[in-house]
């Protein structure tokens, strides 16, 4: 189903946007790649292999999507078809506890992780309808099931990506569209490293728990076997996350009750937040 097949990959330059684009490209996908970093891009592009297209942009240029979609389909259209398939994957994390927490993070993280997505999405959207068939994956978070210690802005900007994603299903599952929404544990990429602290700073040091994470090319091969197998979410995480996603839904006392614990226990000195 990926032979032959266009794919846009946003956040395409390094961890699970990365893999997912060899993932894809070995199983014959066209890609689109994007990001910020157009050398990044381009290095990816040629470990891939196949053929693909280099689209830098900055997420949060809202009024050049329009036109950045057009050269996206353009491009796409040279091989008889669209987009078949649009990758939500850029994003930033954060690591500071709310009190701490300038208003700009906020703004930053839920511009980026929330309403650049959706902007793209809006965009893109008529295109796959009008075409009668298409894939959206949104890489959303445990973080966004469960309202993580630390991670405020970013949970909030996940929890709303899962909710936008579910919300889409509804609305063009009959028109041919299917929607996964992934929520990766802990993936060992530069997410903690690249996260905000309180005041809007790159943190500039990872967490024991992405360290050890799951490999970004087992991450990939998962999403890809979701996508093929017609999955419409996937909680990408094992042990106590996976856990505590679960919990979420079938126990939320005992999950509040674990993660207030948690930081009372000194979680946030141990990530080396303020307080």
């Amino acid at each position: 189903m990926f032979e032959g097949k266009v794919w846009w990959i946003t956040g395409a330059s390094s961890g699970i946007g990365a893999a997912l684009a060899c993932a894809l490209a070995r199983r014959g996908a066209r890609l689109i790649l994007s990001g910020r970093n157009e050398e990044a891009l381009a290095s990816v592009r040629d470990a891939c292999g196949g053929e693909a297209l280099i689209l830098p942009f900055e997420a949060t240029a809202f009024d050049q999507i329009p036109a950045i979609v057009d050269q996206a389909w353009s491009w796409a259209a040279q091989f008889g078809g669209g987009i078949d398939g649009l990758v939500n994957n850029a994003g930033i994390s954060q690591r500071s506890l709310a009190a701490d927490t300038a208003f700009e993070v906020y703004e930053r993280i839920i511009a980026v992780d929330l309403m650049a997505p959706i902007r793209l999405t809006q965009a893109l959207l008529p295109r796959m309808i009008g075409a009668g068939r298409g894939h959206l994956v949104a890489i959303s978070s445990v973080a966004g099931i469960i309202g993580a210690p630390l991670r405020s802005a970013y949970s909030a900007a996940k929890a709303g990506i899962i909710a936008y994603h579910d919300s889409v299903r509804a609305e063009t599952q009959h028109q041919g569209l299917h929607v996964l929404v992934v929520a990766p544990g802990s993936v060992r990429t530069n997410v903690s490293k690249n996260a905000l602290d309180g005041k809007a700073r790159a943190r500039g040091f990872s967490d024991d728990a992405i360290d050890n994470g799951m490999a970004p090319e087992a991450a990939a091969e998962r999403i890809v076997e979701a996508i093929a197998g017609g999955a419409r979410e996937l909680i990408l995480a094992e042990g106590m996350e996976a856990q505590a996603a679960q919990l979420r839904r079938s126990n939320p006392d005992q999950l509040f009750d674990i993660m207030a614990q948690l930081v009372a226990n000194g979680y946030a000195q141990k990530l080396g937040a303020e307080n």
